[in-house]
């Protein structure tokens, strides 16, 4: 299993820059990001100085999405990183929440996401596509290479995933409910011709080691609420009661009022009281480190690939340690 570390482009960016170094010495492979240019940093510009003071992390938004940045902008700038540095990005791409969201737009429609995917990697890796109907290619591109990675929670965005996509990324660990889309996605891929296996998966949720669990509990809480933008959404979309999508995934959300942006994952966020410690405990990986290893080995049963730490809380250091210490190492067994 590979192991991923997430942070939001807080300023200054050398802090960014300095955790994902530890990361990298702690046995991480792959240093991912937030990416709402209204809220954080610009990620693809923290990205060259990530890809410069490591030696092999793999850099990419999780997530990006197609309406912030045009997709020949979007791809340019991963040929531009890869061809400095070693084709060392993936791009992780959804709908768009924050970045859409902040800047008074929805987030786009998944016809528009699916086009976007197939663009976006064709002309990173130098091929000719058709962008608002104009063939274009970029011409300087030479053996790039660009993963698209696409996160997902309901079952048109997961079969997307499956049909288009050369990984998945689920933003939460509960075990029923990632079995649940690993199926959805592999599905869909044998439905689409594609190998459903080739298709990697990543599970992308915070981690807090410790014994407190309550102190845990109360640094990762956002979680609950960032995921519930998507799952009311989803709610919305299919009601609260529907055969299409667990109840597992839409209960929780009943309490739901409202969202503030102003603080998006981000521990003390006071827009996610409504989230129980029931569901932190089941998206989220808390507690010693015996209970990060014992779940994560269930989740590579599953098929999970990667598991990607959201680092936002008051131990970042002392998590990336613990996992490249103890937690990294036993999964490699």
């Amino acid at each position: 299993m590979d192991f991923g570390l997430v942070l939001q482009t807080d300023p200054p960016a050398s802090a960014v820059v300095g955790l994902m170094r530890r990361a990298e010495r702690n046995g991480f492979r792959y240093g991912w990001t937030f990416d709402s240019a209204v809220l954080w940093q610009e990620p693809f510009v923290v990205y060259s100085q990530i890809l410069e003071h490591t030696r092999k992390m793999h850099v990419g938004p999780m997530v990006t999405n197609p309406g912030t940045r045009t997709w020949e902008v979007t791809a340019s700038t991963f040929a531009t990183l890869n061809d400095m540095f070693g084709n060392r990005t993936v791009c992780g791409i959804g709908r768009g929440d924050s970045a859409m969201r902040v800047a008074g737009r929805k987030p786009d429609t998944l016809a528009r996401l699916g086009e976007a995917i197939e663009v976006i990697r064709d002309l990173a890796e130098g091929r000719e596509a058709v962008v608002d109907g104009q063939p274009v290619r970029i011409p300087w591109v030479r053996d790039g290479r660009l993963p698209v990675w696409v996160a997902a929670y309901g079952p048109k965005a997961l079969a997307l995933a499956g049909q288009k996509a050369d990984g998945f990324i689920l933003q939460l660990a509960d075990l029923y409910l990632t079995e649940w889309m690993i199926e959805a996605v592999r599905e869909a891929a044998a439905d689409a011709g594609r190998d459903p296996d080739a298709i990697t998966i990543c599970v992308a949720a915070p981690a807090y080691v410790g014994d407190d669990l309550e102190h845990a509990r109360d640094q990762c809480r956002w979680f609950g609420g960032m995921v519930g933008n998507h799952v009311a959404d989803l709610v919305s979309r299919y009601g609260e009661h529907s055969d299409i999508v667990p109840e597992a995934l839409t209960a929780y959300i009943k309490e739901r009022q409202g969202y503030d942006y102003g603080h998006h994952g981000r521990a003390g966020n006071a827009s996610t009281d409504f989230v129980p410690d029931e569901i932190v405990d089941r998206f989220c990986l808390l507690g010693p480190v015996e209970a990060h290893i014992e779940k994560l080995r269930h989740l590579r049963d599953l098929g999970v690939d990667q598991f990607a730490v959201y680092n936002m809380h008051d131990a970042k250091e002392a998590t990336i340690d613990a996992y490249g210490a103890e937690i990294i190492p036993a999964l490699d067994r």
